[in-house]
């Protein structure tokens, strides 16, 4: 057997630092320093690094530090029970190691609520996948998407959703539950794509309703084309001021600031989109457009997943239900491809059903379809849209060949819904 000289092995001056922060930690885990470094043995484990030895140092009145020399580098936890959170820092070498799970592992292990973590690649020499941690996105049966993250900026559990934020090759980019929301380089032909058409095709444009979209794109589009109140109604507050906090697309955190406390045209309501349209029939509460934007429908209507009935045709019937004379419901209908078209062909019987009007848009700058209605019959939708397109100062990715095109649903879509 020969051996490669020291001189011409391959560079392997490279590793991976995670810096991160729990919190929601209960106050006794992070005072006792045992629990702290057991689990962080575990953790560590867990993540595949080798554990040399821990040591740990306990302060007065409080605070706990425990530090693990590891075969890969180090690993070190910082507790503050006052505070409720820790400071941790994972820093190994190579590729064997992976410290994103082992933080992953500790915050299950202590408990946090959330876990906030950024991820540096230092060094040279990194294996594609080392420059940040990769998320597989669920695409259809048996496909799947690989995103390669250069640094984690948040991640956590909100009360309703695994959240995360992240630098890509797409620039920052939200994941919910493990699938892509939008990204700073795409979400605006996104948001045009199912903002626009709708706003187009209403007869008036002074109040929209919008529920989910929790980057608050939408309701600036709204705004933009003139409508004077917008209520924006999602579940998710945390997810909701995170997207503030973090996107550059969207809500500044002051612009959402304002929202919540209902000073200008935008007002944000935290509630279930299903009972808020229930309340706003009640009160004869009226829109000129109603947008619904979500995650894609579950493969089965009856998933437990909290977005799950807002795709059934009881939610569309109750969203015209509040619209004024004249006015257009949309929603988010899927994806216009062969193998995950499921369920715009489910959302395309379904709008049949409900609207006596109903005009398409696939885009073919995005991976998305949208369908809008209106109860009462118009004769060429396509071209109503197109009359009105100075409604909006300036759009990026729709022109009336865009409209005229993206009305088309595909072949398989058209023939599986008649």
């Amino acid at each position: 057997m020969t051996t490669t000289p020291a001189s011409t092995k391959p560079a392997t001056f490279a590793g991976r630092h995670v810096l991160a922060e729990l919190r929601g930690v209960d106050p006794a885990v992070l005072g006792d320093e045992q629990r702290i470094g057991d689990g962080l043995r575990r953790a560590l484990d867990a993540g595949g690094a080798t554990v040399l030895d821990v040591v740990a140092h306990r302060f007065e009145p409080q605070g706990t530090t425990v530090l693990a020399l590891l075969a890969e580098s180090h690993a070190s936890v910082h507790a503050y029970p006052e505070a409720s959170a820790a400071f941790v820092d994972v820093f190994t070498c190579g590729i064997q190691a992976d410290p994103e799970l082992v933080v992953d592992a500790l915050g299950r292990e202590l408990g946090a609520s959330e876990v906030r973590a950024q991820v540096v690649a230092r060094g040279a020499g990194l294996a594609p996948a080392a420059g940040g941690r990769e998320v597989d996105e669920p695409l259809a049966a048996g496909m799947r998407r690989r995103w390669r993250l250069d640094e984690v900026l948040f991640r956590g559990r909100t009360q309703w959703q695994d959240m995360m934020v992240a630098r890509t090759a797409q620039g920052i980019t939200l994941f919910c539950d493990g699938e892509r929301q939008s990204t700073e380089a795409s979400q605006l032909v996104y948001h045009e794509a199912l903002a626009v058409p709708p706003m187009l095709l209403a007869d008036r444009l002074e109040s929209v309703l919008v529920v989910g979209s929790s980057e608050g794109v939408v309701s600036q589009l709204a705004v933009a084309a003139g409508a004077a109140r917008v209520d924006h109604v999602d579940i998710d507050t945390e997810c909701v001021r995170r997207c503030a906090e973090l996107l550059p697309y969207g809500y500044t955190p002051d612009e959402l600031a304002d929202a919540e406390a209902g000073r200008g045209p935008v007002r944000m309501h935290y509630a279930d989109g299903w009972q808020f349209l229930v309340d706003a029939a009640a009160r004869g509460d009226r829109w000129d457009v109603v947008i619904v934007d979500l995650p894609d429908e579950p493969v089965e209507i009856t998933d437990p997943a909290q977005h799950a009935r807002l795709y059934g045709e009881e939610f569309l019937r109750r969203c015209s239900g509040v619209l004024a004379p004249g006015g257009v419901v949309c929603s988010q209908a899927g994806c216009p491809t062969l193998w995950r078209h499921d369920t715009l062909a489910r959302m395309t019987r379904r709008f049949d059903d409900v609207f006596a009007a109903v005009l398409p848009y696939c885009s073919d700058e995005h991976e998305w379809a949208y369908l809008s209605g209106r109860v009462d019959p118009v004769d060429d939708p396509v071209e109503r849209a197109i009359a009105r397109l100075d409604r909006f100062p300036a759009l990026t990715s729709i022109d009336a060949d865009a409209l005229r095109r993206g009305a088309v649903l595909p072949f398989a879509v058209r023939t599986s819904a008649t």
